[in-house]
């Protein structure tokens, strides 16, 4: 009876001591993460020492040229919808918190004045929910399930802002070099249109030639404007998601797409690999896990959904006092929790489906981009080796032919529109290369190592350089 005493009253003392950490969970977070991908992650504390170091690792980084790694480590530790994402756990942490407390006693007191007769009565009652104290281990069991699902979705979402960051860069990279490429070609056509109006001045092409020329320079003027556009979108997104604005969106980096990796990690496996470490099929297991206890929770519960113990005194007009003991608890005739239990069991057979769900569809998301990236690399090591060759070495024939007068201008500028067009394919090939490569990590729920990348293939940019630009401002053939 005594030792029974002892456990109650240190159980009582140590929910009543119950504390919250700030960092609660953030450890467990980090090692999730760091396992998957090589991105430190940070929690902003609020701070001013803490805000200021952060200011400054964040001027270090953004003085550099930018790269995929540091772009990310500044999302990690600046985005404010991360941050905010942070807070789960603590959220969590106070839910644990609070399924181990026990309930606050309640005491009743009451004076009752006679119209007539003796002096006043009193009575005075000191109750406690013993139903929810006996349920208390069962509910922290519950609430410690669900903070363990948010750890995990927490970590979800630090690999999700990686990807998007990474992808978000490629798309950007690739959105630089494309604007480099129609600066190109706004540069031929316009040179062209000049040169056609020179030559029919002077008789040698028709009207129509010369309208054609001008058609395509201006159509080359609209691209370039389209390309602008969309390098300012791909900036401003980027910009949303590093959680920049202000001077500090005033940043650099390098205006070309690397070239396609030696070797690639291979495809076997990375099915297993994925349902073995994404985190969001982690959380959908943990939430069956979370339901599995509701249900054992759920079916304690049915039948005596609350109750109170304690005691009472009364004293009665004549002066006298009786005390008892007192006892109030809800009669299951009606309503004995059938209902309730059987919506949790539906709910956890639901959750048991979804979690099925999204193990199926990971695998197909992880074939889908593994094909998608191979088809990409196939084609970009076409352009490689194929078309951007032979492209060359039609501008290169075309360029001696002019020189020998054997051909106009416009066949030469038509030879350059026609390589820089073709660089232009293979620029967005390469894009979707990375891109797919980055979603591949994405369905894989981790970084796929990278050897090193080969030399990157690029058409000369600039109608310069080819030997004919001087010949073709005089008048050429």
């Amino acid at each position: 009876m005594r030792a029974g005493c002892a456990r109650v009253l240190l159980l009582t003392f140590t929910t009543a001591c119950a504390r919250l950490r700030p960092d609660a969970g953030l450890d467990d977070v980090r090692r999730l993460v760091s396992s998957r991908t090589a991105a430190p992650i940070a929690r902003r504390q609020g701070t001013s020492v803490d805000s200021a170091k952060f200011e400054e690792r964040l001027r270090e980084l953004l003085a550099s040229e930018l790269t995929p790694e540091s772009a990310v480590e500044i999302a990690l530790f600046n985005s404010p919808g991360l941050q905010g994402t942070y807070e789960r756990l603590g959220i969590a942490q106070a839910e644990l918190v609070q399924a181990g407390l026990f309930p606050n006693p309640i005491l009743h007191a009451s004076v009752r004045f006679g119209i007539s007769g003796p002096g006043p009565g009193a009575e005075l009652s000191f109750l406690q929910d013993f139903i929810r104290m006996l349920e208390a281990p069962l509910r922290k069991r519950v609430a410690a399930a669900e903070f363990e699902s948010v750890k995990l979705e927490v970590a979800q979402a630090v690999i999700d802002l990686a990807a998007s960051v990474k992808a978000a860069f490629c798309s950007l990279r690739g959105a630089e070099q494309m604007l480099e490429l129609r600066q190109s070609v706004a540069r031929a056509t316009e040179l062209s249109a000049e040169i056609a109006s020179r030559q029919h001045e002077a008789g040698n092409i028709t009207d129509v030639d010369l309208g054609n020329e001008r058609a395509l320079a201006q159509e080359a003027k609209l691209d370039l404007s389209r390309a602008e556009a969309d390098l300012l979108a791909d900036r401003e997104e980027l910009n949303a998601l590093l959680g920049l604005w202000g001077p500090n969106t005033a940043w650099e980096i390098a205006r070309r797409l690397p070239g396609l990796p030696a070797e690639e990690a291979p495809r076997r496996g990375l099915e297993t690999r994925a349902v073995s470490q994404r985190l969001d099929l982690a959380a959908a297991r943990q939430a069956v896990e979370v339901q599995a206890r509701s249900l054992g929770l759920s079916r304690v519960t049915a039948l005596f959904p609350d109750g109170v113990f304690g005691g009472e005194a009364e004293r009665e007009p004549d002066g006298e006092w009786s005390v008892g003991p007192a006892i109030e608890t809800s009669v299951p005739i009606f309503d004995q929790g059938q209902a309730a239990v059987g919506r949790v069991a539906a709910e956890l057979r639901e959750r048991h489906r979804r979690y099925a769900a999204l193990a199926v569809q990971i695998r197909a998301q992880v074939r889908r981009a593994a094909t998608r990236m191979q088809s990409a690399r196939q084609r970009v090591d076409y352009y490689e080796k194929v078309v951007l060759p032979l492209r060359q070495q039609i501008v290169e024939g075309t360029q001696l032919q002019y020189n020998a007068m054997q051909v106009g201008v416009f066949q030469l500028l038509q030879a350059k529109r026609d390589q820089i067009e073709a660089g232009r394919a293979y620029v967005e090939t390469l894009t979707e290369y990375w891109l797919g490569r980055t979603e591949l990590e994405r369905a894989v729920g981790g970084d796929i190592p990278a050897g090193p990348v080969r030399p990157l293939t690029t058409p000369s940019p600039s109608p310069r350089g080819s030997g004919h630009e001087h010949h073709m401002q005089h008048g050429g053939n």
